[in-house]
């Protein structure tokens, strides 16, 4: 068990039925937190994250919400107050990319990946400030960016557009949100070991190249980035803001494509 520096806060983290958000949720709850454990469309996989919670003697209500679509993220941030009476820190965590070649991409693929990865963030924060801001308390907001905020990722160019995006939202909220006590930073992980990367970690001719990208030598993992989002989470991360936690074994800065 963990030093629950998180001790009477609430936490709401999108897109956490599997995964890094999972995975993030039950450490918050580890460190003491109550969350609020958001899905799309794995309600199941909602269902564990709550039961991993509640394993720990901590709280969770599971609230189904597609953060692209603004009547949805409003019930989403409301759940806190009405089940805990607050809400301390907001991890943006649900994404997604599609992959394809710039000239062959598609706007509906174009559209998912901007609206879930951009606008989702940009208006689920919206609905936390608002009520931070009305109930006059401080607050932590936590964006699960990427490497690709800054890494080329050929045929991925909606994917790094997002997080490009989102990297210059976090900076410019960082600046506009400090004097309500509100910090704002991303988390950038690099090549994580998640369910999502399955074919990959079983196919020794893609995984190798990659390791070899790393300069640590293997890939991440969930309480990697689980672990700084505790910090910045805490009290110790309050005079934090506006900056991205790269988290990725140094491959941002050994990265060539082959």
């Amino acid at each position: 068990m963990s030093d629950q520096r998180l001790a009477g806060k609430v936490a709401i983290v999108t897109g956490c039925s599997s995964g890094i958000g999972q995975g993030i949720a039950v450490r918050l709850a580890k460190d003491g937190a109550d969350i609020v454990v958001n899905y799309h469309s794995d309600q199941a996989g909602g269902e564990a994250t709550k039961a991993q919670i509640e394993a720990l003697g901590r709280k969770a209500v599971v609230i189904g919400a597609d953060v692209s679509k603004l009547p949805e993220i409003q019930p989403l941030i409301d759940a806190a107050w009405s089940n805990f009476g607050r809400a301390d820190i907001l991890v943006n965590n649900a994404g997604v990319e599609k992959g394809a070649n710039f000239w062959e991409a598609n706007e509906a693929d174009y559209d998912l990946v901007l609206q879930v990865n951009l606008k989702g963030p940009y208006f689920t924060t919206q609905a936390f400030v608002k009520k931070l801001i009305e109930t006059k308390m401080p607050g932590r907001v936590i964006n699960i960016s990427s490497v690709h905020e800054e890494m080329v990722f050929p045929h991925f160019a909606s994917y790094c557009a997002s997080k490009g995006g989102l990297m210059m939202l976090m900076r410019d909220l960082a600046v506009e949100l400090g004097p309500f006590g509100i910090t704002v930073n991303n988390i950038a992980p690099g090549a994580i070991a998640t369910p999502i990367n399955k074919s990959l970690l079983n196919d020794r001719s893609k995984l190798d190249p990659l390791l070899r990208n790393i300069p640590l030598g293997r890939m991440g993992t969930v309480d990697d980035v689980s672990a700084v989002a505790a910090f910045l989470a805490s009290d110790e991360a309050s005079y934090v803001t506006g900056s991205t936690y790269v988290v990725d074994g140094g491959l941002m800065r050994n990265y060539k494509e082959q």
